[in-house]
């Protein structure tokens, strides 16, 4: 709910920016707004009481309707959006994409190479979380999810730097900053050498991902995956 009212906070200023409002203060009546906003002029009022009451607006009332100008933090607020709207127009690549897989039982060596020193060292300053040892297992299913995670593999990544040990060599890893069901903050990791193909998404988190969203074998999986400015 808060979300859906900033939003609308945040149209109520483009429409009175449309009226210069951003510039200097612009004569305003609620039932002229209403008809800008395509609400009620109860509505409209209402919009414009919260925004002088959050610091977005001044409003000065006169006989013909109010006075307007919005504030300097007003001003800020368009400027941001402005901003992320520039950045989706203008970027190469979109700011996240989707992904969704079924769960499944993983041959256990995610543990195994998540615990190794060079790698944890390396996750812990570059995502920022020191990462439960193993990994979240999805197989997707669709085309839809498969291409698009074929085409998040030309995105830029977070680059983990392989290195080699008395017995073998651990190669790079490409990692992804990723939500998992719009509640747990995370990376989906990609090897360049895995025993997976391109159907199965791995994802390290710093809580095991299973016991905290109550996963089992079987259940689907929303991934949002962000992708670097």
């Amino acid at each position: 709910m808060a979300e859906k009212r900033r939003w609308r906070h945040i149209y109520t200023l483009v429409k009175l920016a449309e009226m210069g409002a951003h510039r200097r203060a612009a004569k305003v009546s609620t039932e002229f707004l209403a008809r800008k906003l395509g609400v009620s002029q109860q509505s409209a009022s209402r919009n414009l009481i919260e925004l002088e009451r959050i610091g977005w607006i001044n409003r000065t009332a006169t006989p013909e309707g109010s006075l307007i100008k919005i504030t300097e933090a007003g001003v800020k607020e368009l400027k941001e959006l402005y901003s992320r709207l520039r950045f989706l127009m203008e970027s190469s690549y979109p700011p996240s994409v989707t992904l969704e897989g079924i769960v499944f039982t993983g041959m256990g060596e995610g543990a195994y190479y998540v615990t190794r020193d060079h790698y944890r060292k390396q996750f812990i300053e570059k995502l920022g979380f020191d990462p439960y040892p193993g990994t979240l297992n999805l197989k997707l299913t669709t085309d839809y999810d498969v291409k698009t995670f074929s085409e998040l593999k030309a995105y830029p990544a977070i680059e983990i730097e392989g290195f080699s040990d008395e017995n073998r060599t651990f190669g790079p890893v490409r990692c992804y900053p990723a939500i998992v069901e719009n509640k747990v903050k995370g990376a989906v990791v990609s090897a360049m050498r895995t025993h997976y193909n391109s159907t199965v998404i791995e994802i390290i988190s710093p809580v095991c991902l299973r016991k905290h969203l109550s996963l089992k074998d079987g259940h689907k999986v929303k991934v949002e995956v962000l992708t670097l400015p």
